[in-house]
This record gives C-alpha cells, structure tokens and sequence, in this order.
C-alpha cells in the first residue's frame, strides 16, 4: 500500500470518526454542555466536517494522477467524476429524508464544479478559495443567513421548492457550496503538492499552528475585551463575524478549522510514512478508504442502535428530551468506530472498496465494471 494513501486515509479515519461524536451529539445530546467532556465533544465541531472536504479535494487530485494529459483521458475522467457527483447528490438527497444534517448532497455538488477545474494549475485553487469565501460574504450583506431556518428546530422550511434548495445548496445550508467549497479547493491545491518531501509536513503542520493560534488568541482577545465598557464600541459591529462557530462560516471560523485541517493531515501523513507496516495504521488507513459507507451506516444503523440503547427517540434533529450524557455519547462513538475498522478489516479481505464506493464506481466508471466481470 502506499505510504501517501495510508497517511491520506488515516486523515479520512479520524475525520469519520470525528463526524461520528458530532452526529450522535447533534441527534442525542447537546452541544451546550459545559462539563470537561462536553467542551471536548465540541472540539470536533466543523473540524472533521473541514478534514473531511479537504481530503475529498485532495482525493480528487490524486485521481486524476491515473490518468494521462491526453485529450481522451480527460474527458474519460471528466464524465467519471461528474456521474460519482450525481450519485453522491442522489444518494445524500435520498439520506436528508432521514437527516437533514446530511453532507452527501453538498459534496456531490463540490465534486460536479470541480469536475471543471481538474487540470489547471494549482494556484487557481487558492485564487477560487479566495472568490467562494467572498462572494459568501458578500451575500451575507444581501440574504439574512437564517433565511428558511427554523431556529428553534434547525429545520429548513423550503428545503424542496425550487428557491429553497437552490438557497440551501448554494448559500446557507449546513455545508452549502459557498462558502464550504473553499475547503475543497484547498484540498485539491494540496493534492498537486509533493508530499514525498518531509519538508512539506512540517511546512503544513507549521502554518496550520500559525492559523489556529493567530485566530483562536483574536477570539479570546475579542470575546475578552468585550467586558470592557469603554472598547465595546469598536467590536460590537463585528461580534457575530468573529465569534459565531460553524453557522454562519466566516473568516475566524474559517481559519481555525483549516489550520487544523492541516495540522491533522501533516501528522496523519507523517504517521503512514513512519509506521507503514504497523497493523493498527493499516487497519485505519482501510476504514479510511470506506468513509462513503461509514458515513451512511453510522447515520442509519448507528443512531437506530444508539435509539434503542438510550431509550431515546431519533427524528434527525436536536434533542426535545433530556439530552445523552457526553461520556455515553463518547464511548458509543468508540464503540461504534471500533465496529467501523473491524468491518473495514473484514470486507478488504475480499474487496479493494467498500460497499457504496463500489456501487459508485459499478455506476460511474466502466473499466470498473469490466474488471467485476472478470473477477466473477
């Protein structure tokens, strides 16, 4: 196996794992909890959402380094890469029935974009970063973010009109295309990037550090110097831009959940290359080829178990009763992530992807169908 994927995909482990504590909390618990475990429960908040895109941009870079520069080759991929985002949307639309959390649907709509922009240069990655994060911004001063939100229940009440959806995918869902897409258009810089050299790790795992420390000290500083009386006047204006978390994305936010993406991905990176051979790593690394089929099993059969366990009605959307301790939902997402590896270390055995990302390459990719047909 190759030491760059298996850092890649211990990468997208701990994002899915990550995603595991957020989604269980979102269903079961709450995010108000003050307690030690509660505030580290809240850690994973739009961090492994961050990791996880971020690895799907890179993910598509490094596919597209199958294939050649010839015209034909392009446009074979091309036509892959835009049925693979079709099926995610179909797939995600059908999961937001169940909930409405679901991420599918967004990603498909990054990956149809990016189908686009697969082979030019990689600086333009920064620059439509830079352009997906403004427009954003500049939208917020146009459309209230809350526009279809029902606050008290986090349910969007024109999700299926035509305007809704097109509000929802586009600009204030809860990952929608702006301005979430800038994290996959890092990815995909970061895919045109040598990660052989050792350098580039400690570069990434520097600069993300810079990030997280600038931003998270600007927050503390702010969110202190709002008691003083006497400087309120100068941050006010700017209270919601520079403290809100996940919903609404900006600059702050944005900052932070990418230095950590970096510094995740930097380590992750250096761990495959450092422990190739080790079980554990390998065993990780598979569940991380698998996030497709992790991601749907865990907000399927994960909260149906979860629901039975604690007794606790699941409708997809934040808790009316009593919320799940954190400890519980903690150990649960252990538990289920330790289910996760064992599956995926049982299934590899037998075949190279999982479940659904076969089902996605059966239906997107005829060489992969042809290859079915000769292994049966």
């Amino acid at each position: 196996m190759n030491q760059r994927i298996i850092g890649f995909d211990l990468a997208r482990a701990y994002a899915i794992f990550g995603m595991y504590i957020v989604n269980f909390t979102f269903c079961f618990g709450s995010f108000r909890n003050e307690t030690i475990l509660g505030k580290f429960t809240n850690l994973f908040i739009g961090n492994s959402t961050s990791i996880f895109i971020v690895c799907a941009g890179m993910g598509m870079i490094f596919l597209a380094n199958r294939y050649d520069n010839s015209k034909e080759e392009k446009r074979k991929l091309h036509l892959i890469v835009l049925k693979r985002s079709l099926f995610l949307v179909a797939l995600g639309l059908m999961l937001y029935n169940w909930w409405p959390g679901d991420i599918l649907h967004f990603y498909g709509a990054y990956m149809h974009v990016a189908a686009f922009i697969l082979f030019v240069p990689k600086k333009y990655y920064i620059w439509a970063a830079v352009f997906v994060l403004v427009v954003y911004h500049v939208l917020q001063l146009f459309i209230p973010v809350i526009t279809g939100w029902n606050l008290a229940t986090t349910a969007y009440s024109d999700f299926w009109t035509p305007m809704g959806f097109l509000r929802n995918t586009c600009y204030n869902g809860w990952n929608s295309f702006f301005p979430w897409f800038a994290y996959f258009a890092l990815g995909m810089y970061l895919g045109k990037i040598d990660w052989q050299n050792k350098r580039i790790w400690k570069k990434l795992f520097i600069f993300g550090l810079c990030l997280l420390v600038v931003f998270k000290g600007l927050r503390l500083f702010i969110s202190y110097d709002l008691e003083n009386p006497e400087h309120n006047w100068f941050y006010i204006k700017y209270w919601f831009q520079l403290m809100e978390d996940y919903f609404p994305v900006n600059i702050p936010f944005f900052m932070i959940t990418l230095g950590w993406a970096l510094m995740i991905i930097s380590t992750c990176m250096f761990l495959g290359n450092r422990f190739a051979q080790n079980k554990l790593i390998q065993l990780l690394a598979k569940t991380g080829k698998m996030t497709l089929t992790h991601y749907v099993f865990h907000m399927t059969v994960g909260v149906m178990i979860f629901a039975l366990l604690t007794a606790k009605k699941y409708t997809g959307f934040p808790q009316s009763e009593m919320p799940v301790e954190p400890v519980y939902i903690l150990l649960y997402a252990l538990a289920f992530f330790g289910l996760s590896v064992v599956f995926s270390a049982l299934w590899s055995k037998r075949f190279k992807n999982g479940p659904l990302e076969m089902l996605m390459r059966f239906i997107s990719d005829k060489s992969f169908i042809s290859k079915i047909k000769k292994h049966v």
